[in-house]
C-alpha cells in the first residue's frame, strides 16, 4: 500500500516552493485579500479543473495539477487570514509566511491522518472529478458561511472548509501522480 503520509508530503513540498518563490516575486500582497477574494480564487481555479475535466479541447496549455496546486495554496492563505486578519499592506516577509504556512498545513495533514484512519483511506477509491466536486461544493459552503458573516448554527466552520479543500485537492494530485 503507498505511503499517503510520504505522498502527501511530496505534494506540499511542490506546493510550498512555488508559494516560496511567489513570495519572492511579489511579497505577501495577498495578506490585503480578503476571505471572499480568496474563495474566489479558489472557485475560478476548481471550475477550471471541471471544464478540464469535461472539455474535449483546452485552449489554455495548462492542465489540471497547476489548478490543484492553486487551490492548495489559496487555501492556506486563506487560513492564514482567518488567524492573523487581513493586512493594509504586504506584512510578511517570505520566512513568516512560510511558517505560518508551514503551521497550517502540518495542522491540515493532521486532520489527513486522523480522518483516514477512521475512514480507511476511502479516498483511493475515488475519480478525481468525484474529489473536483466535493471541493466545489465546500466553496458553495464557504461561500454561504460568508454571506452568513461567518455564523454557523450546526456546521464546521470555514477553517474545516478550507482544511478539506486542501486535502482533497493533494487526493487528486496525488492520483493524477499515479
Amino acid at each position: 500500500m503507498p505511503d499517503t503520509s510520504q505522498q502527501y508530503d511530496q505534494v506540499i513540498q511542490t506546493c510550498r516552493d512555488l508559494f516560496i518563490n511567489k513570495m519572492s516575486d511579489y511579497g505577501s500582497a495577498w495578506r490585503i485579500l480578503r476571505l471572499p477574494s480568496l474563495t474566489d480564487q479558489i472557485l475560478i481555479k476548481a471550475q477550471r479543473i471541471r471544464g478540464l475535466q469535461t472539455l474535449t479541447e483546452s485552449k489554455v496549455d495548462e492542465g489540471q495539477e497547476s489548478e490543484f496546486i492553486g487551490i492548495i495554496n489559496y487555501s492556506i492563505m486563506a487560513l492564514i487570514q482567518l488567524e492573523n486578519g487581513i493586512a493594509e499592506q504586504p506584512d510578511l516577509n517570505t520566512q513568516q509566511a512560510t511558517e505560518l504556512y508551514d503551521k497550517h498545513i502540518a495542522i491540515t495533514k493532521q486532520l489527513m491522518m486522523d480522518k483516514n484512519h477512521d475512514y480507511g483511506e476511502a479516498w483511493r477509491e475515488m475519480r478525481v472529478s468525484s474529489l473536483t466536486d466535493l471541493i466545489l461544493q465546500k466553496l458553495l459552503r464557504v461561500k454561504q458561511i460568508e454571506n452568513n458573516a461567518g455564523k454557523t448554527i450546526v456546521s464546521e466552520g470555514l477553517d474545516a472548509n478550507y482544511q478539506d479543500m486542501i486535502n482533497y485537492a493533494i487526493f487528486a494530485m496525488i492520483h493524477l501522480d499515479a
